[in-house]
């Protein structure tokens, strides 16, 4: 309890003190001499370059990542199980291994504000997803090396494409920054537009060293919105697992190895198209539940369809369906988190994380659902009651910050979990 009464103290003195001086906003003295326009030009040539500095690498990276799990999944179409005299639960557990927390997202919240991060997260996914839907053409490629130099096909798949991974990482390791704070090669005019741009939106400055790790966490535990939103994107989550066996799921359809690979490339390209639309139009539009909501609805639908038919065309229409539905609301539940759970920078950075990583265990139990081919009556039921939880959690969620955008503009206090008095003071409000 001690912990506890250490941290809303913390809150209630960070909060007074805070009060009197609103840095957030202030207009930063590199910027001051110009006039709106020339800071409008200034900030679309800053974050463009931001965008060719970032993205790339983070694009890159994500790709690799899901080729790698892609391998996985492909290799047991090309008979890893046999070699190894796996059993079901084996390589169950083999895939559930490379779902280890990792918070890319929270590196994007560092440098790009409310208005900018949905899209942001939508590109950023769209390198899982290309992940996704090339990484079987690639295998089909790589699987020809079957027996050369004496090492199976599913070998060659993981040699390969796990060099690449590794190079890559340790290069993008060199280039990325650290913070917005010292960009290579920025200037100091534009990295005071990136500090100002975030900050303004904010209403607060941004300091990582407001209070300690184990006080964000504390707060993070302690505020509603992070579980609200950790049940939303679990249940979401939970029923995107069936991309971890998306060329088992097509196969289950009748179609010969590399025809199933082939076939798993397009609802990945749709998911793309789809995710990078919804990402930019929530931005655009500054609402957040309707691009939830809505794309769940549609996986509902998807999974009704897969559940209830043996349909070859059916059955394909919903694979199409489904990461397009489930990714395009999950990039927006990751920017309605970003942004709600925001200050101090210490409580976002732990929610992140928390949320994370709570959010990537569905990856290790849905894996054992999937047993019954080619149905898959069981996962597909699990996929359809989770799309289901998550629109309602999604529901909630809205109504909840409804309410309390409703209590600060009674002038109400939220407490030690809502925003600090310095943003309420400046017209924070939370997206809906």
């Amino acid at each position: 309890m001690t912990d506890v009464k250490d941290t809303t103290q913390y809150v209630e003195e960070f909060d007074k003190a805070n009060v009197t001086h609103d840095e957030a906003i202030e207009l930063p003295a590199s910027l001051a001499g110009l006039s709106d326009d020339e800071i409008k030009k200034l900030g679309v040539k800053t974050t463009t370059k931001l965008d060719l500095v970032i993205m790339p690498a983070l694009v890159i990276l994500y790709i690799l990542n899901y080729l790698d799990r892609q391998n996985v999944a492909a290799s047991k179409l090309a008979n890893i199980m046999k070699d190894l005299d796996m059993t079901v639960q084996q390589y169950n557990t083999a895939v559930s291994i490379l779902f280890a927390g990792y918070s890319a997202f929270y590196y994007l919240s560092m440098f790009y504000n409310r208005k900018q991060i949905a899209f942001r997260t939508a590109v950023l996914y769209s390198g899982s997803q290309l992940g996704n839907a090339f990484g079987t053409l690639f295998a089909i490629a790589i699987l020809k090396l079957d027996g050369r130099y004496g090492l199976n096909g599913w070998r060659w798949l993981f040699l390969i494409e796990g060099i690449m991974t590794v190079g890559f990482a340790i290069i993008f390791a060199c280039i990325l920054p650290n913070s917005p704070r010292k960009i290579r090669g920025f200037t100091q005019q534009q990295q005071d537009w990136l500090r100002w741009n975030y900050e303004s939106d904010q209403k607060q400055q941004d300091h990582s060293d407001e209070i300690t790790a184990k006080q964000g966490l504390l707060m993070a535990v302690q505020d509603p919105k992070t579980w609200l939103m950790c049940g939303t994107l679990y249940a979401t989550y939970t029923a995107a697992a069936v991309n971890n066996f998306f060329p088992t799921v097509v196969a289950g359809l009748g179609f010969s190895r590399n025809t199933s690979y082939g076939l798993t490339a397009p609802p990945f390209v749709l998911c793309v198209i789809c995710m990078l639309i919804n990402g930019f139009h929530s931005d655009k539009t500054q609402e957040r539940f309707l691009h939830i909501a809505l794309p769940l609805v549609i996986t509902v639908i998807a999974n009704i369809i897969a559940v209830s038919t043996l349909n070859v065309a059916a059955r394909y229409v919903a694979t199409m369906l489904m990461p397009a539905s489930f990714y395009s609301s999950s990039i927006v539940q990751l920017a309605w988190i970003s942004g709600s759970l925001s200050q101090p920078a210490v409580k976002r950075a732990a929610s992140i994380a928390l949320i994370n990583c709570i959010c990537n265990t569905p990856n290790i139990w849905t894996s054992y659902t999937y047993y019954d081919s080619p149905r898959y009556v069981a996962a597909f039921g699990v996929n359809l009651g989770a799309a289901v939880i998550a629109m309602a959690m999604a529901t909630a969620t809205f109504f909840y910050l409804r309410r309390q955008n409703v209590k600060m503009d009674q002038g109400r206090s939220l407490g030690k979990s809502g925003p600090t008095i310095v943003q309420q003071a400046a017209g924070f409000r939370y997206l809906l």
